[in-house]
C-alpha cells in the first residue's frame, strides 16, 4: 500500500530519553482522502528494526458507500510484505495469479524475491455498502543470498495463528517464537511479530530473546519502567532483560524485531542490498518487463 504515500522519510527520530529506550520513532499523519496513514519506518536516523525496513499504520477510516481503495497495480523486489487487518477487507491481486480477500486477524505473507507485482482494492461488495478500514502494513528485507528468490504469496487464516490468552490480555503471535508458542509462517530470516490487547491494568513483557525489538501502541496508554509510551509511536528497545508493559486503560500494542540484515536501499517499492537490483527493477518496470496481474490494466508509473 506504500505506493498510495510520498516516499521520503516522514518520521521525526529521536534519542530515547534514558535506558533501555534507545529511540523515540514519531510519525506525521498524512491525509489520503477519508483515512490516515502513519508511517514508522523508515525514520531519518532508523532505517530497520530487525529484518522490517517499513511500518505503516492505516486508518481506522470510514469510507462511505461507493469510496474505497484502489492501490493500482506496482512491483515490489527483494523484500516480503506482511497485510495485517484489524478491521474491513482488502482485495490482493497479483502476478501470480493469486486473488485473495484479506480479512481481520489474518497474515497475508507476500515474497517479492527477484519481482512481483500486486494490487490492492477495496471489493466491490464491501465498496457499494460503506465499511471501515484499519490495518498495517510492514516490509520485511529478504536476506542477500535470498533476494533473487522465486516470488510467493501464503496466506494463512485466523485459526493457524496462535494465541495465548488469559484474564487481562491476549497475544496473537503472527511471525516467529515467543510467549511460549509459535507462528507456522515461514520466514526467511529471524522474525518476531505479534498483537497484543491489553485490559486496563493488564501486563506483558517484552522477550528477551529478540535481537532487535520495537513495540508500537496502536490504541490506549502503556507504560513501561515509569515512562508513559505515546500514542502512536514506536519504542525501540536496548538488550535490557525484563521490560515490562503495564496498561493504563484498555490498549491495543504490536512487537516487531529479529536479527538485523545489514544496510538496505529502500527506493519507492523497491529493497536491495545493492543498488544495480534497484536500478535493474526501475528500468524493468519502465519498459514493461515486469509480469501482469491477471484481470488488471492499471498500474502506477515510476515515480
Amino acid at each position: 500500500m506504500s505506493d498510495l504515500l510520498n516516499q521520503t522519510d516522514t518520521c521525526r527520530c529521536k534519542q530515547g530519553p534514558s535506558p533501555p529506550i534507545l529511540y523515540l520513532l514519531v510519525p506525521e499523519d498524512k491525509d489520503l482522502g477519508g483515512f490516515s496513514v502513519r508511517r514508522l519506518l523508515p525514520a531519518a536516523e532508523l532505517k530497520s528494526v530487525g529484518p522490517f525496513v517499513f511500518f505503516d499504520h492505516l486508518g481506522p477510516a470510514h469510507f462511505a458507500p461507493g469510496q474505497g481503495i484502489d492501490v493500482r497495480p506496482h512491483p515490489h523486489i527483494g523484500l516480503a510484505t506482511i497485510t495485517y487487518l484489524f478491521e474491513g477487507e482488502i482485495l490482493h491481486r497479483d502476478s501470480l495469479g493469486n486473488v485473495v480477500p484479506i480479512l481481520p486477524n489474518e497474515i497475508n505473507w507476500m515474497t517479492a524475491g527477484r519481482g512481483i507485482v500486486h494490487s490492492e482494492r477495496t471489493p466491490p461488495d464491501i465498496r457499494s455498502t460503506g465499511h471501515n478500514l484499519h490495518a498495517l502494513q510492514l516490509w520485511v528485507a529478504l536476506p542477500t543470498d535470498d533476494e533473487e528468490t522465486d516470488p510467493a504469496f501464503f496466506h494463512y487464516d485466523e485459526n493457524e495463528l496462535p494465541e495465548v490468552c488469559d484474564s487481562s490480555k491476549s497475544i496473537r503471535v503472527m511471525v516467529g517464537e515467543a510467549f511460549g508458542v509459535c507462528s507456522p509462517v515461514k520466514t526467511w530470516s529471524p522474525t518476531f511479530y505479534a498483537e497484543i490487547n491489553l485490559k486496563a491494568g493488564g501486563s506483558v513483557t517484552l522477550p528477551d530473546h529478540i535481537e532487535e525489538r520495537a513495540v508500537y501502541l496502536v490504541a490506549g496508554a502503556l507504560k513501561t519502567r515509569g515512562t508513559l509510551l505515546p500514542l502512536h509511536t514506536m519504542v525501540v528497545f536496548d538488550r535490557s532483560p525484563q521490560i515490562e508493559f503495564v496498561a493504563q486503560e484498555d490498549s491495543r500494542l504490536v512487537m516487531i524485531g529479529g536479527r538485523p540484515l545489514g544496510k538496505r536501499t529502500v527506493w519507492w517499492n523497491l529493497v536491495a542490498s545493492r543498488k544495480e537490483l534497484i536500478e535493474q527493477a526501475k528500468e524493468n518496470w519502465r519498459n514493461g518487463r515486469f509480469p501482469k496481474v491477471p484481470g488488471e490494466t492499471e498500474f502506477i508509473p515510476l515515480p
